[in-house]
């Protein structure tokens, strides 16, 4: 592997485990903040929001900035949120610092994953930004827990702490290990958001919209759904993130073997209908060690298993755009985690924590009716004179 791949993939960790670790620290926070679950669970917003607006308009205003020169300020200003965040005293500050984060995250990633591309010979792109993304899904198995750990032992400001840490080493090792990359041709933001207007391609999106919200909502608020679990101990917790992640990167590889042998309509069906069933059960599932740890691993696998077909169909649908088409996917993806961050808020204040999973499944059911519709388009005969796809796409 080279290695020049492989410090973008540790700066796609610590984006990663930014991510996902607060879900770990949300009570902690609460507490020494002095504030409700839910409004700590603003954080998860405030970064994933940022992250959704900033990254399609960054990367048409930053499109002539020199590659490296960008990853190295996205990361600087990574850290620098992440640091802010460890010293806050104050929510409203907490809120500020963690946007700040998403906007370098939102920086760094595509950037990151178009060096990937621009380093790799044609034949191994594939593999080089499959390298770079593992970054990402290695932060659930591995980054998430590890950072729940720390916050166990040393408070959620270590957490933080820790999550700087890997955002320093990687800004380091871009400086010191990454050649000057060619620039890309400039795309400005109103072509980027063309392909939106296929009806095809933007009923997939709202599907990854409402069902990554369902998914992550309850990742967000996992230590309060599990709290009859791990009875309050992070550590408890960490080990069942761990048992998460490790499904959840199974689940994404098995579907990516998946998707070559069936239909990508197939699995995306699939995977939301376990998930919906899942989760309507998860209010009793929940309350027993054995029980919940099966709950998680079928959440995982299915919710990262979703990943594969959703960008295969987008790919298939208008291939010459791919890359847009990926990027607003991950867009998708994120708007609907800070929608749900603030929609859990809300269920937790309202109704309680026990049916948070009853309304996520009602996101991924919502999903599931968008996914049906998208098929239902995409079988339709094409009849648009100024279509975005220069074939007629097989189903998917």
């Amino acid at each position: 592997m080279d290695r020049r791949l492989l410090i973008l993939a540790l700066g796609m960790f610590a984006m990663g485990t930014d991510n996902f670790v607060v879900a770990g620290i949300l009570p902690g926070v609460a507490a020494s903040l002095h504030t409700s679950v839910s409004l700590a669970g603003l954080m998860v917003t405030c970064y994933a929001l940022t992250y959704a607006v900033a990254a399609p308009v960054m990367a048409a205003v930053a499109g002539n900035l020199p590659r490296k020169l960008l990853l190295v300020s996205a990361l600087g200003i990574f850290v620098v949120g992440n640091a802010f965040t460890a010293l806050a005293t104050d929510l409203h500050w907490v809120l500020v610092s963690r946007a700040v984060a998403g906007f370098g995250a939102a920086l760094f990633s595509p950037t990151a994953l178009g060096v990937a591309s621009a380093l790799a010979a044609p034949e191994k792109r594939g593999r080089a930004l499959a390298a770079v993304t593992a970054g990402l899904t290695g932060a659930t198995a591995l980054g998430s827990p590890i950072g729940t750990f720390i916050g166990g032992f040393g408070g959620w400001r270590s957490t933080l702490w820790f999550v700087t840490a890997l955002g320093i080493v990687a800004m380091i090792g871009v400086w010191t290990m990454l050649p000057s990359v060619p620039l890309p041709a400039s795309v400005r933001l109103r072509e980027r958001l063309a392909p939106v207007r296929d009806m095809r391609i933007a009923l997939t999106l709202l599907t990854s919209l409402f069902a990554f919200g369902g998914f992550l909502m309850v990742y967000t608020y996992a230590g309060v759904v599990l709290e009859p679990v791990t009875g309050g101990d992070e550590r408890i917790l960490a080990g069942m993130f761990l048992l998460w992640g490790v499904t959840a990167t199974a689940g994404n590889l098995l579907s990516g073997r998946l998707v070559d042998r069936f239909k990508s309509r197939n699995i995306i069906n699939a995977m939301l209908w376990i998930a919906i069933i899942n989760f309507c059960a998860l209010p009793w599932t929940s309350a027993h060690p054995f029980s919940a740890a099966i709950a998680l691993a079928i959440w995982g696998a299915c919710g990262w298993g979703l990943i594969v077909p959703q960008q295969h169909r987008l790919v298939q649908l208008s291939p010459q755009v791919a890359p847009l088409l990926l990027a607003l996917n991950n867009t998708a993806t994120y708007i609907g985690l800070a929608c749900s961050g603030v929609l859990g808020g809300v269920v937790l204040r309202s109704i309680g924590a026990q049916y948070l999973s009853l309304v996520a499944a009602a996101l991924i059911t919502m999903a599931f009716v968008f996914a049906t519709a998208a098929h239902r388009c995409i079988e339709r005969p094409r009849m648009q004179p100024h279509a975005t796809v220069s074939r007629e796409a097989e189903p998917v």
